[in-house]
């Protein structure tokens, strides 16, 4: 009946809320985190993995990359603490043993022009970085190097498109059906995995 089924979401959530908070205090790095909002959330992700919660994904976020004034101030320190948290996290997967079984795909949710807008600052633009992070990856870059002599009405023109790195992710790594996700024709980008 519903009222069983609720129970039991019920009484699974609350199971998930007991180990979630034994992991913020329990579970323990000698790694050491730079004090930024995306490395708390990394260095939680980290414990859950060091305690085989048993969650395959896991989503974090870094917000303030929509520069479209004082770019020249934000957009470094945005790189920094990313770049920071990226490498205490890759520090702590690396003590654990565990940097071939976790794959970290970080991305954009949009581009930036290449032109600066009066304010300083870039609007939205139509390429965007990916970058995947793992012990598991072939390495390197994929895709040539943006022409900045042939712009698509002032956009970076894409040369791999997110799809294709998605759809590998998918069938790759996380051994799911890419086209049931993403549609039909859309080839998994090869080579990424070693």
């Amino acid at each position: 009946s519903e009222l069983d089924c609720l129970r039991r979401a019920s009484g699974d959530a609350l199971r998930s809320a007991e180990e979630i908070r034994r992991l913020a205090t329990d579970v323990r790095t000698t790694v050491e985190y730079p004090a930024t909002g995306l490395a708390g959330a990394l260095r939680f992700v980290a414990r859950a993995i060091d305690s085989d919660l048993g969650a395959r994904l896991f989503f974090v976020s870094l917000g303030g990359f929509d520069t479209h004034a004082g770019q020249d101030v934000s957009h470094p320190q945005l790189l920094a603490e990313l770049g920071g948290a990226l490498e205490a996290f890759v520090k702590d997967l690396d003590r654990m043993d565990r940097t071939k079984e976790v794959l970290v795909l970080a991305f954009s949710e949009f581009g930036r022009r290449l032109a600066e807008n009066a304010s300083a600052g870039t609007d939205h633009g139509a390429a965007g970085p990916v970058l995947l992070v793992s012990g598991a990856l072939s390495g390197g870059l994929h895709g040539a190097v943006p022409d900045l002599g042939a712009l698509a009405d002032g956009d970076l023109r894409y040369g791999v498109d997110f799809r294709s790195v998605y759809a590998a992710v998918l069938q790759d790594w996380l051994e799911a059906d890419a086209a049931g996700v993403l549609g039909e024709g859309v080839e998994p980008l090869g080579h990424l995995f070693a």
